[in-house]
């Protein structure tokens, strides 16, 4: 059986998916979800649910579906304790993906963030936008 993929996924894509479940960030998040093993920290799992959290989310997805995406990626996602610690990123908030991404060995991040996307390839780790992640 051939090793799956350790995949970084940027909240900006997760929070695309949940919600515009037809486009193309929720497809790459299918993709990574069937072909690969996701990868999270505490620290990107808190700002998804302190963002998911604000009300202006209420207007597309409800706070119990919210709860609930939330729930169903810290059941599926491997968490990755952070020893590493990285400050390379143009936008020092990006770098928690990078810390992911680098002591959970991933092979991907899959982002829209231009700041991390500049940076591909990184420290052996491809950085896509969803478009070119699915093929688009």
């Amino acid at each position: 059986m051939p090793t799956r993929a350790r995949i970084v996924i940027d909240n900006n894509v997760l929070i695309s998916r949940l919600i515009l479940p037809q486009s193309v960030p929720a497809d790459a998040v299918r993709k990574a979800e069937w072909e690969g093993r996701l990868l999270i920290s505490d620290v990107t799992l808190y700002e998804l649910a302190d963002v998911l959290s604000r009300r202006k989310f209420n207007r597309y997805v409800s706070p119990e579906n919210r709860r609930g995406f939330i729930q169903r990626l810290a059941h599926i996602a491997e968490f990755v304790p952070i020893i590493r610690v990285v400050r390379e990123c143009r936008d020092p908030k990006d770098d928690k993906f990078l810390e992911v991404a680098l002591n959970g060995r991933a092979d991907l991040i899959v982002t829209g963030d231009a700041d991390l996307l500049r940076m591909n390839p990184w420290r052996g780790v491809a950085i896509h936008s969803p478009a070119r992640y699915i093929g688009n």
